[in-house]
């Protein structure tokens, strides 16, 4: 199978986790407490995914600079975006209360919230892409790390569709593309960066952690803390330590 649709292949099979958890969250009534323990533990997985694989890997074929540029960029360029698309009613889109507005309270927050939803997806799949360049196997962990964090994002995303009063056509239509467009920039990744040099790669790598990083602060813990309970942040950790001991095994 060519390489580029192996590419394609991952990044849709790590996009339709947020169907998986889009269904679940708008179908089943899934008390709250549950969906912040399930958000923290995507928390946690991202954040060691950032620190153990994408901005080590990133250090390791670019070195410092390109990734503290990198990274320092990715989190400018993602922060940016959040805060036009939050200002047009997408800030509370992971959120599975009454947070979001719904199209009569705010215009246009269906568009945002569906941007909004593509900004946070698009550099986990660029880097899946990525990791297939050079002849080599795609980043298992990072996959996993993508696939299990993106649950609970669509999980806790579709209740609070669900409650703004969004119909499930705009919630599974929203996520079905979604996935697809993680496919295609997970193909978008492995082609054009295919003839780019070692610094450029780590650049891109650790812009994508940047991004991802802020996501993760930006409205991934506010869900998760919402309605904390005392064994969030042990909820946290054990995402945390998944995801490590996964990178560990893969070494």
């Amino acid at each position: 199978m060519p390489q580029w649709l192996q590419a394609g292949g991952w990044g849709l099979l790590a996009g339709s986790a947020l169907l998986v958890g889009a269904a679940v969250g708008y179908l089943v009534r899934v008390p709250r407490r549950v969906v912040a323990s399930v958000m923290a533990f995507g928390a946690g997985v991202l954040l060691s995914a950032v620190a153990f694989e994408l901005v080590d890997e990133a250090n390791q074929r670019g070195g410092l600079r390109p990734t503290i540029l990198g990274a320092a960029a990715g989190a400018i360029v993602y922060t940016g975006c959040n805060v036009l698309l939050a200002r047009r009613g997408a800030r509370h889109r992971k959120r599975s209360g009454a947070q979001q507005p719904s199209e009569t309270e705010q215009s246009g927050s269906g568009t945002a919230i569906a941007l909004g939803a593509l900004l946070d997806g698009v550099p986990e799949s660029i880097v899946i892409g990525a990791s297939l360049l050079g002849g080599g196997s795609v980043g298992v962990v990072t996959v996993a790390a993508v696939f299990i964090s993106n649950v609970p994002e669509g999980l806790s995303s579709a209740a609070g569709m669900r409650t703004a009063g969004r119909g499930k056509g705009f919630v599974f239509g929203l996520w079905t593309a979604i996935a697809v467009i993680s496919g295609l920039a997970a193909v978008a990744g492995y082609t054009l960066l295919g003839d780019a040099p070692a610094t450029v790669l780590a650049g891109i790598t650790a812009l994508a952690a940047g991004a991802i990083l802020s996501m993760v602060a930006d409205t991934m813990i506010p869900e998760a803390f919402e309605d904390a309970h005392l064994l969030i942040g042990l909820v946290t950790v054990a995402g945390f330590l998944v995801a490590f001991s996964l990178s560990q095994a893969g070494a």
